[in-house]
């Protein structure tokens, strides 16, 4: 099997099992690898109704075709499971160097099962893999385990780990590797944190055969040549995503103290340029990566100092405009803070930001809260994200969830606890932005932007390559009203198709939807390294079944699920923008509907958001439709 190390490893943590198993040539071919790998496994193996921390759920850390493989980025991993924040689909990915190890040692996938009796690691050196004792290593940071263990094992070792959030179930707990790459997202690090698995230590030796060898390294080259020539090249490179801050603020749509506005007066404190002047000390990179996005710095503030890679501009966005922060460097800290403790840095900001606000309103007390909080206070960040992590006092109100805490709390909490079906809303504020609107709102496993970016149509007038965009973009003292149309849907449903395919092929977007680099060049790696002869075109088609499937997952998973699931908080349709360049903006109920109708629509979904029996036959998905009729779906 071309391109692939070939093998399903299989760990159950209960019985102390190991199993490897071929990797299926019908998972290959009807579902790439990575995202894809992940969503088929997952439906066809997670019992239905199974809580995300009882031992049977699945971590699945998957990896695609092209991970590995000599051209740009490829050195992405997928992880998988019954999300912990929305009781539905999640899959979360990270860069690094975790994914190509894995296949070096021989392994495409690894699922894991079960709960250890004790805390644990899974130790990977090609053919042995070992169940051993983590005792040693439970209770410390992230950051901290992950050179721990290094020390112990060899620097050569790639390794993911938890922090103390995971250990306690924070339902948006993360994966952390690399010293600051993160699996951020739908609370992977909490399922694995159930399971008493502290890290997972891989090495591998082996070779990947590549169907033709002489061809693909010729392609991968001119890949790397191709990219670097690329005109945003040389833009994008020195501030990473930093460097969208100002064009963010410009145009309105910086989630600002618990997204109640769209600017921050002090973006230019925070963004790109602050983090090349102030923090930086080099720039860090992915595997095969010539546009290394990460920048490794030291930050120094009141509350504390550390080295830490980034902030990037999602942590940016949530703690120095959800959270206010004022400066770069505290910005960098209570990154390094999270990362410390395991905690995903969106979700963070957005339920920090949330307490405040109901602090502020006096729908949490002082006593409740156990101290005076505000933002622009660094202190009240990491004073509440001690507790989030260890689940004392407020902390463990906060580690549910913004969904959840708002749920619990009540008092009309619920109109501005900013998420969409349990997952906490990512960098971009959009009452002026229609299409990303859209785009939060459809994204299967929650508000995440990175399922869809379609900002660049909603403000100006282009959607594949963000630094054209930017570029483009200027200063602008204020935006025209965005124009709300069905070609939001498809706009949005194009972008997730592409995001997709880059899930499931194990390669970073960066270079085509950042850069513009051709698409083509894709389709024709894929060929030349697994054999199997496929354009542009039928691989979306792969990326749209494998929507419909984890769309059917959900589904299935959360009871009444439907299109109510899929609205975003009043406060986006409610409440016109307070100031900034999008001040008095809003999108109306009605327009909420009418994206839905045409989305769904254009989808082959039912008006309540469920594929139809029809759909799914189209998309080869008649297991699901089998399981649907059974269940009375249908």
């Amino acid at each position: 099997m071309y391109g692939y190390a070939g093998t399903i490893l299989r760990v159950d943590l209960s019985s102390g099992s190991v199993r490897k198993e071929p990797l299926p040539d019908s998972l290959v071919k009807n579902f790439i690898g990575g995202r894809g790998f992940v969503a088929k496994m997952l439906y066809d193996e997670t019992a239905p109704a199974i809580d995300p921390f009882d031992p049977p759920n699945m971590l699945i850390a998957a990896t695609g075709p092209l991970t590995g493989h000599f051209l740009p980025a490829s050195g992405k991993t997928h992880f998988g499971t019954k999300s912990p924040a929305t009781g539905g689909y999640a899959d979360s990915n990270m860069g690094g160097h975790f994914g190509p190890q894995l296949k070096y040692a021989g392994y495409d996938v690894v699922v894991i099962t079960g709960r250890a009796e004790s805390p644990c690691y899974l130790f990977i050196l090609d053919d042995t893999v070992e169940i051993r004792s983590a005792d040693d290593f439970w209770g410390q940071g992230s950051i901290t385990v992950e050179k721990n263990l290094k020390d112990h094992l060899g620097d050569d070792y790639q390794i993911i780990t938890i922090g103390p959030a995971g250990e306690n179930l924070v339902r948006y707990a993360c994966i952390s590797h690399d010293f600051g790459r993160q699996a951020g997202r739908t609370g992977v690090g909490a399922v694995m944190g159930s399971k008493n698995l502290k890290a997972i230590a891989v090495k591998g030796t082996k070779c990947l055969p590549v169907a033709d060898l002489k061809a693909a390294y010729a392609k991968g080259k001119e890949a790397y040549r191709k990219v670097m020539a690329k005109p945003g090249f040389e833009g994008w490179t020195p501030e990473g995503t930093a460097g969208i801050t100002n064009w963010t603020n410009e145009v309105g749509v910086f989630p600002t103290r618990n997204f109640q506005t769209s600017f921050a007066e002090h973006y230019k404190d925070i963004n790109g340029q602050a983090i090349l002047d102030r923090l930086k000390i080099t720039d860090k990179g992915c595997f095969g990566c010539p546009t290394p996005c990460g920048k490794y710095g030291h930050t120094k503030t009141s509350s504390g100092s550390a080295y830490v890679e980034g902030p990037e501009y999602e942590t940016i966005a949530l703690f120095g405009g959800n959270c206010f922060l004022k400066t770069i460097e505290e910005v960098a800290y209570a990154n390094y803070v999270c990362d410390e403790l395991g905690i995903d840095t969106i979700s963070a900001g957005v339920v920090i930001g949330w307490a405040i606000e109901c602090f502020q309103k006096g729908i949490l007390t002082r006593e409740e809260v156990g101290d005076d909080i505000d933002f622009s206070d660094l202190e009240t960040v990491i004073f509440l994200l001690e507790k989030i992590a260890r689940r004392e006092g407020i902390g463990d109100l906060l580690a549910e969830g913004v969904k959840k805490a708002a749920e619990k709390t009540g008092q009309d909490s619920e109109r501005f606890a900013i998420h969409v079906k349990g997952l906490e809303w990512s960098g971009y504020e959009c009452r002026n932005a229609p299409s990303m609107m859209l785009a939060y709102m459809t994204a299967d496993v929650g508000a995440h932007h990175n399922r869809a970016w379609v900002l660049g149509h909603d403000l100006a007038g282009a959607w594949t390559n963000v630094h054209d965009l930017i570029a483009s973009g200027g200063e602008v003292e204020a935006q025209p009203k965005a124009v709300v149309s069905d070609r939001s849907a498809e706009y949005v449903i194009a972008s997730q198709h592409k995001r997709s395919l880059f899930d499931a092929l194990g390669n970073f977007r960066l270079q085509m939807m950042e850069l513009g680099f051709e698409e083509e060049h894709y389709a024709e790696l894929y060929s030349l390294i697994t054999g199997r002869t496929k354009n542009w075109g039928e691989l979306l088609k792969i990326s749209e079944r494998i929507w419909h499937l984890t769309r059917s997952f959900s589904v299935r998973e959360i009871k009444n699920f439907g299109r109510h699931l899929d609205l975003p908080p009043a406060r986006l349709y409610e409440d016109p923008i307070a100031n900034g360049p999008n001040q008095g903006h809003v999108l109306s109920r009605e327009d909420i509907d009418n994206l839905l109708n045409w989305y769904y629509e254009a989808r082959g979904w039912d008006v309540n958001g469920i594929p139809t029996r029809e759909t799914l036959i189209r998309a080869s998905l008649k297991e699901v439709v089998a399981d649907f009729d059974e269940k009375g779906i249908f």
